[in-house]
């Protein structure tokens, strides 16, 4: 009896999340794994229910409930070579009734391979995805097996809204022929929004809202209903930018980056017609998922960027109007951090590649 009752207390503690401490300008935060056990986690997204959806680019969708994790079945079939895999997940504000979900993933295509965009329904009992569709395939298909991006957000008017880096082919990003390389916006049946820019242009692909990004990998919507995304530099000229309709973000003409080789990018760092960043690093942090904050916990972090580094391991918050890193969270747990979301009740997670976890950040008098 003695045996079984200490079987079941381990039991019990292993089910309980652990915590540990990072020192903040607002003070202490308690740090705490709620799952782990993936590969490379890659998304995290909140249901209204208190239940917590996690990408692991390997294929598999997860939920999270009562610190437990279960298998979600009925994901579609990736390309998971290089960078890509299942991407990213997004859960709409009309979730409640539609039980809808969307996926963001690399898609093999022919002799290659694209980014795509999935709807699916969450089945009731919370095990699989039903009536799952594909809304849109970016064109043409590469051959390489990096830069697929890849977020979507829900944008204030209901369209949805996804980033599609380059493949590395850089001088797509300036061609409007093809998707790469773009901001695109699409309906939420996937059809094309009649006042999307480029909308009746012949020579252009209609569903490209901005273009000459290189490979964005954070997309936020601020309090003022704005997007900004965060993309890769080469070696440095890693950015941030607002978002404009029709807008060029100039790679490869512009860079505040250079070539991995150390050769010069392009024609300089500034060009008529050509939008800047509205902040960028040097050297390169490799940024990937950003979340623009509330306010809830922290409201001194109200409207603040929090945008995860691959490359240094830590969370950078940026603000000001002038946009301007004012902080690095880290901890010796934090590692390749690839996104960054703010749960329902105002808490930071992160999903940390290195760990293969999640974490939560809370208040330390939470």
């Amino acid at each position: 009896m003695t045996k079984l009752i200490w079987v079941l207390m381990f039991s019990l503690l292993a089910t309980i999340p652990q915590a540990e401490e990072l020192k903040s300008s607002q003070g202490t935060l308690v740090m705490t794994k709620v799952a782990d056990g993936f590969d490379t986690p890659w998304a995290i997204a909140f249901l209204p229910d208190d239940n917590v959806l996690i990408t692991d680019r390997g294929g598999s969708l997860y939920i999270l409930r009562q610190h437990q994790k279960h298998r979600i079945k009925g994901t579609p079939r990736v390309f998971g070579q290089g960078q890509g895999g299942l991407l990213d997940v997004m859960v709409p504000r009309d979730f409640i009734q539609s039980r809808e979900i969307f996926l963001t993933f690399s898609k093999r295509q022919n002799r290659g391979s694209g980014t795509a965009l999935a709807v699916a329904e969450l089945s009731l009992d919370f095990k699989r995805l039903i009536r799952f569709r594909i809304l849109f395939e970016a064109a043409p298909s590469s051959t390489s097996s990096r830069h697929f991006g890849s977020r979507v957000i829900e944008a204030a008017d209901g369209s949805l809204v996804m980033t599609l880096g380059e493949r590395g082919e850089r001088d797509s990003a300036q061609d409007l022929s093809l998707h790469q390389g773009s901001i695109i916006r699409l309906n939420r049946d996937g059809s094309v929004p009649r006042d999307n820019p480029f909308v009746g242009d012949p020579t252009a692909q209609s569903q490209i809202w901005s273009y000459g990004h290189r490979n964005p990998q954070g997309l936020a919507q601020d309090l003022h209903g704005a997007i900004w995304a965060v993309e890769h530099g080469a070696k440095g000229g890693d950015e941030i930018n607002l978002i404009r309709k029709g807008a060029n973000y100039g790679w490869p003409v512009i860079s505040y980056g250079r070539h991995y080789s150390g050769s010069k990018i392009g024609e300089g760092t500034a060009k008529p017609g050509l939008q800047q960043p509205a902040w960028y690093w040097n050297p390169s942090i490799a940024p990937s998922g950003m979340m623009i904050y509330s306010g809830k916990l922290w409201p001194q972090w109200r409207g603040h960027f929090f945008v995860g580094s691959l490359k240094f391991d830590y969370i950078s918050r940026l603000s000001g109007r002038a946009l301007s890193e004012k902080e690095r969270l880290t901890s010796p747990q934090t590692g390749r951090i690839r996104d960054v979301a703010e749960a329902p009740d105002g808490s930071i997670w992160f999903a940390s590649e290195t760990e293969g976890a999640i974490y939560r950040l809370s208040p330390a008098n939470e």
